[in-house]
């Protein structure tokens, strides 16, 4: 068996949003022309760990540290800085040990594992399938006026008496609605269109951590804990034990099929609803088996499921929304999961 796996999978997504602190993460397409919006590798990363540990019983995520410090200022007024997080560096945590870690602190070792999964950024299937629209909100509460109070302030702050009001709007041919204008430039844009994301899985490293001193992913403590809980000393690796891969390979199966995006969800919603799902030791085939077509015309493109050999291919009902001519099933992504995590179990990590 190849030491590599590798997934794509296609999304459709309808007036949603990626990214939360500043709005929707766009890029420019020099081909198209155009802006297109995109979800983070580190973003999917997060959303398919999370999705991971809510699948496993009593598993949570890593605790991590984060660390202030109280400075002094030049007024001589304390400060609080924010310094960076620590992970706990510990691969008995199961998102630790997918996830890979990294600490640096002052006279200590660096201690740094990279994470056996490769992820992409969520990106446009083509740039012609995707797009960012704009929106203004109304905050509306005119129809029921007397439930939703209304105070106005003259120029020098002071709270002025229904009476007045009443006069103001009488004098100035004035109203007071109860409606509250959003503009677009303070809601920020939506994605929609069809997405593909893709993930390569290092079999050689996924259960593994390097015992290496010169360039240490773990403490001699933790190292010691390792062995006494089960893990197999294996040259210069510690492999994680055969019962807790168990545990963790079908809910990573699970995770890198069924998950969702976890940092957006107080700005919108959208299901987010996975078209196909590719699987092949060969990225390239997977590139092959979901991909677009530009029209001879050379201002669009087609989406296109295609089975090629090397490459598995699952279909589900959905994508016939989107994409014409395929066949899908109800039992697609399940078939998926399942296959996946048949493949994960048959690499045999021991050796």
């Amino acid at each position: 068996m190849k030491p590599y796996l590798y997934l794509r999978g296609l999304r459709q997504m309808d007036h949603t949003v990626f990214s939360v602190e500043n709005g929707q993460k766009t890029y420019w397409d020099p081909i198209f022309n155009n802006r297109l919006p995109y979800s983070s590798g580190q973003q999917v990363k997060r959303s398919i760990l999370d999705a991971m540990v809510e699948t496993m019983e009593d598993e949570k995520r890593a605790p991590i540290t984060f660390n202030y410090q109280i400075t002094s200022g030049k007024d001589g007024k304390d400060s609080l800085a924010q310094k960076e997080p620590w992970s706990p560096c510990d691969p008995l945590h199961a998102d630790q040990l997918i996830g890979g870690w990294m600490r640096a602190q002052s006279s200590e070792l660096t201690l740094k594992r990279r994470s056996p999964l490769s992820i992409s950024a969520m990106r446009p299937l083509h740039p012609t399938l995707a797009r960012t629209s704009e929106e203004s909100l109304t905050f509306d509460r005119s129809e029921n006026p007397s439930h939703n109070p209304v105070r106005v302030r003259n120029a020098e702050g002071e709270l002025l008496s229904d009476e007045a009001v009443n006069e103001f709007l009488r004098s100035n041919t004035r109203s007071l609605p109860r409606r509250h204008w959003i503009p677009s430039d303070k809601v920020g844009s939506r994605a929609e269109g069809l997405f593909v994301y893709d993930v390569a899985i290092d079999l050689r490293r996924l259960f593994k951590v390097s015992t290496n001193r010169h360039d240490p992913e773990l403490t001699e403590a933790k190292e010691a804990e390792l062995r006494e809980e089960g893990w197999i000393e294996k040259g210069e690796f510690l492999v994680c034990p055969a019962d807790r891969r168990e545990e963790i390979i079908p809910a990573l199966a699970h995770a890198l099929i069924n998950w969702r995006i976890t940092s957006n969800q107080s700005r919108t919603y959208s299901p987010q609803p996975t078209l196909a799902i590719a699987i092949s030791d060969n990225a390239n085939l997977l590139a092959a088996a979901i991909r677009a077509d530009l029209r001879e015309e050379g201002k669009k493109a087609d989406p296109v499921l295609e089975k090629v050999r090397g490459a598995e291919l699952y279909i589900a009902l959905s994508a016939k929304g989107y994409v014409p001519g395929v066949m899908g099933s109800a039992e697609a992504l399940a078939n998926a999961e399942h296959d996946l995590t048949e493949q994960l179990k048959a690499f045999e990590y021991e050796v």
